[in-house]
């Protein structure tokens, strides 16, 4: 009980932390949107903005981390403190020197970077494109130690410090853009230098948090630790599966980058609203059950691993679907209060919520995939996830060209091939972790889901009925706007939690409890 609760706790403090930050996120979006339109220049930023992000996941999140974690949690619990500190300045030193030689090459070899990723852009944009990589590239080494120092916090249980740190970006990025603007002329290379300051916060920031538990990274000179060959082995597998990952995002920015000037931009756009909910329950949850899962699989408590990756996943999914109606029912609402002012008009609004729906459609998936894929990783099996990630590769590009070209719905077809790709990943995942573990409740999980499909579909209902009280090609932002919106959402929000309580899940008690700060309530899974 006390582990489920700490888990829920965590996610929680995670989900608030990610919750502010993706408001952040927002109004940085909504400023670029302002000041830029969804254009050929916004679609230059966000090809050069992607790439250190992607390369994050290759040298840190997605790799790294998830074989860090297993590792340093089991060095922790059985050898203690002072030899998982030897690992930790063993791997940051390894680190260090990768991340500048790959940031030296990223932003010499830029032009031939942006070719692999947008080879379709106009020489204006292409150009554009390219010095404003030049300018963001250095984020992978910044970001890539903000990661491992996630890794090494989380571990010791501590989630606040890592989980306020993209917050920490945005406002630095909002903030150098503001201060750039009122001096000089706004210019989309003020949101590049932004995002430079934002990765310097956010690595300073982590400096007093391990400083406090003993684990400020130093230099060393002993690279040669066991624990950093076992892990360059499990990150082995795993970076196949980053690349496969950054592949997937890699063929879909092509096909956008031969599509209309804006394609880019608006699959940006729709990505960022719907890794709102990802980022506040997927991602929260996953970033607090790995150390958990990490442990049990140590100490061979199989049981207790099941237990705690049922409840995890009932949970998002609980929260997921209603989550996937709203997006798709309020669509254009949401474009249209969030984006639709400055240069951003209704044109742009119903683009952008096009693609919307084609990645709603999938939003449960990528949250299953989110939840599942950790469950391999704390077993230390990182080549499962690697195999079946590269089936959805296929799967995506292939579906992907069908649909965007061949079919001509353009970034319509980019995004609904991206769910479909995604809900084939989920499932074939949750498949195998329950062929080898061999416990999971299927049909109790099932039901569960099958309740929250129903409530969903009538607070979806509710919801439109709401929204049509609005003009919403109407231009700018408007009082009525909001308060539709924020009507519509609210009061399916209300509606759905109540009739999943009428229809007695256990999910809905959890959830209420946890917001009444019942923090203390027993799971509701059962178990320890």
């Amino acid at each position: 009980m006390k582990k489920i609760d700490g888990i829920a706790r965590a996610a929680g403090l995670v989900g608030l932390m990610t919750f502010l930050s993706r408001i952040a996120g927002y109004l940085r979006d909504v400023i670029v949107a302002y000041y830029f339109g969804a254009t050929g220049t916004t679609d230059a930023f966000y090809v050069a903005f992607r790439i250190p992000n992607l390369l994050r996941r290759l040298f840190a999140e997605g790799s790294l981390t998830v074989a860090f974690i297993p590792v340093f949690t089991e060095y922790m619990e059985k050898e203690g403190r002072e030899e998982a500190k030897r690992i930790a300045d063993a791997v940051f030193t390894l680190l260090l020197i990768i991340l500048v030689l790959v940031t030296a090459a990223g932003v010499i070899f830029s032009p031939l970077v942006i070719k692999l990723f947008a080879s379709g852009f106009s020489p204006e944009n292409f150009a554009l494109a390219v010095g404003l990589n030049r300018i963001v590239f250095p984020y992978i080494l910044l970001v890539s130690l903000v990661a491992l120092s996630m890794g090494v916090l989380n571990s010791l249980r501590h989630f606040f410090a890592p989980a306020i740190s993209p917050l920490l970006l945005n406002l630095g990025i909002i903030g150098t853009f503001l201060i750039l603007t009122h001096f000089m002329d706004a210019s989309i290379y003020w949101v590049g230098v932004g995002v430079i300051a934002g990765g310097v916060i956010q690595v300073v920031f982590q400096v007093p948090f391990l400083k406090a538990r003993g684990f400020l990274f130093g230099l060393t000179k002993s690279l040669s630790h066991p624990a950093v060959k076992r892990i360059g082995l499990l990150m082995t597998p795993q970076l196949f599966g980053v690349a496969v990952y950054n592949l997937n995002i890699l063929i879909s920015t092509q096909y956008a980058s031969h599509l209309p000037e804006g394609t880019v931009s608006y699959l940006y756009f729709a990505e960022r609203l719907i890794e709102f909910p990802l980022g506040i329950i997927a991602v929260s949850i996953a970033t607090a059950l790995l150390p958990s899962l990490s442990s049990y699989a140590a100490k061979g408590q199989r049981d207790r691993y099941v237990h705690d990756y049922t409840f995890a996943l009932r949970l998002m999914l609980y929260i997921m679907i209603p989550a996937l109606v709203g997006l798709i029912v309020l669509r254009v609402p949401i474009c249209s209060v969030l984006y639709q002012r400055g240069e951003f008009g209704y044109k742009e609004t119903v683009l952008v919520s096009q693609a919307l729906f084609g990645y709603a459609l999938g939003l449960w998936a990528v949250g299953g995939v989110r939840i599942t894929a950790p469950t391999f990783y704390a077993l230390k099996d990182t080549k499962t996830p690697v195999i079946v990630a590269f089936l959805s590769l296929v799967l995506n590009a292939s579906v992907g060209y069908l649909l965007a070209f061949t079919f001509d719905l353009k970034h319509i077809g980019i995004a609904l091939a991206s769910s479909c790709s995604a809900i084939v990943h989920f499932l074939i995942l949750f498949a195998l972790i329950n062929r080898r573990m061999g416990r999971i409740n299927f049909s109790e999980t099932a039901l569960s889901v099958f309740k929250a499909v129903v409530a969903s579909l009538v607070m979806g209902t509710v919801a439109w009925w709401i929204s049509e009280l609005a003009p919403w090609s109407s231009p700018g932002l408007t009082w009525l706007k909001v308060a539709v919106l924020l009507g519509s959402v609210a009061a399916a929000g209300a509606l759905y939690l109540y009739i999943t309580k009428l229809m007695g899940m256990e999910e809905a008690g959890y959830v209420w409890d946890m917001l009444m700060r019942k923090h203390k309530r027993s799971s509701p899974y059962g178990g320890d």
